[in-house]
């Protein structure tokens, strides 16, 4: 039987890579090409029982930013706890201080920052008639290598993981042979651990003083095992049902991780939060690994994750260990041999 003509094919290679591009770019550059406060939660805070003035300034401060933020009027000390459940990306504390977090995501904190500068300033001068300098406070303050580790850690477990997972399907496809449930639990099992060793020398390696202090301990690790596990599953599980063409929904996670999972939702166009943000699993291992790493309290991100995770792991061990079709079937994890490597019946019978 021939194979398509070359016009055809042609044809075939030109909507192809016209419809690669086009999904890249919208999963990718097109996040990037969006981004823009919409509803950024953030907090003015003072003191109770402050003097009228003040009280007004805050209300007025309330009063800015439209749709594109969404104001809390509170005490500094809820403010702060909001701050660290995430609740808010950042705090204007009055007359004139700026109090960001450490524990929230970077991109959040660079929005937040900007607007709280703009309100306090504009705060400042309408109190005093001229615009003062605004004191900025970091709580739970990150390295540079704190900031970058969470989202490269899910990034990197991610892929550690589907490397393995995709040489397992490879290498039995070559050998003809069904992969059993022992060798793919024992594979799930090995590349998890093996990803998350690699992203810890990788930490230690980027700044051995996050081992020093404490913020790398047992409850991370055992968080970022779950993390790798719960890829390894759930990749194992789509590549058993769907073999090697299970790479064209498994690779995109990868590269939207940096695009989707490092921003805030309130900086995404809605159609991306929806679409995208909402249920990448990359992005609920980001913000918990970042939480357990920055703060001593528990908030909601890291039960959340927990749970989500938990079920990725869950759906995915169902797949690696349902019982194999009857003997003689090909699943789709392995290829068919050849034509020109198949004995006849015939032959093999003699």
């Amino acid at each position: 039987m021939h194979g398509p003509r070359p016009p055809v094919l042609v044809v075939i290679a030109v909507l192809a890579g016209t419809a690669l591009a086009i999904v890249l770019g919208l999963i990718t550059f097109g996040v990037q090409a969006t981004v823009e406060p919409r509803g950024l939660p953030l907090a003015v805070a003072v003191p109770d029982g402050a003097p009228a003035p003040l009280q007004q300034a805050a209300q007025r401060v309330a009063s800015q930013g439209g749709e594109q933020v969404s104001w809390r009027v509170t005490s500094p000390a809820q403010a702060r706890r909001l701050l660290d459940e995430k609740t808010v990306y950042g705090v204007l504390e009055l007359p004139v201080t700026v109090v960001l977090s450490g524990a929230v995501n970077p991109a959040g904190t660079q929005a937040a920052q900007q607007v709280l500068t703009a309100a306090a300033q504009a705060a400042s001068a309408a109190a005093g008639g001229t615009a003062q300098p605004v004191a900025v406070q970091t709580v739970h303050p990150a390295t540079a290598a704190a900031r970058t580790a969470p989202l490269a850690a899910s990034t990197l477990l991610w892929l550690g993981t589907l490397v393995g997972s995709v040489l397992l399907v490879v290498v039995s496809g070559r050998a003809h042979r069904p992969t059993t449930v022992p060798l793919r639990l024992a594979t799930a099992v090995g590349v998890a651990v093996g990803a998350t060793c690699a992203v810890l020398a990788l930490m230690a390696l980027w700044d051995s003083g996050m081992f020093r202090s404490g913020q790398i301990d047992g409850q991370l690790v055992g968080f970022l095992l779950l993390v790798a596990f719960a890829f390894a599953a759930v990749q194992g599980a789509v590549l058993r049902l769907t073999g090697l063409a299970g790479m064209a929904i498994l690779a995109p996670l990868y590269l939207m991780a940096p695009a989707v999972a490092g921003q805030v939702p309130e900086l995404l166009h809605p159609a991306y939060r929806v679409l995208l943000w909402s249920w990448s699993p990359i992005r609920f291992a980001t913000e918990a690994v970042r939480s357990l790493l920055m703060l001593d309290t528990v908030p909601p991100d890291v039960l959340a994750a927990l749970w989500v995770l938990t079920g990725v792991a869950a759906a995915g061990l169902v797949v690696l260990l349902w019982p194999g079709r009857r003997r003689g079937a090909v699943p789709p994890d392995v290829e068919e041999p050849a034509a020109s490597q198949r004995v006849p019946r015939a032959q093999s019978a003699a």
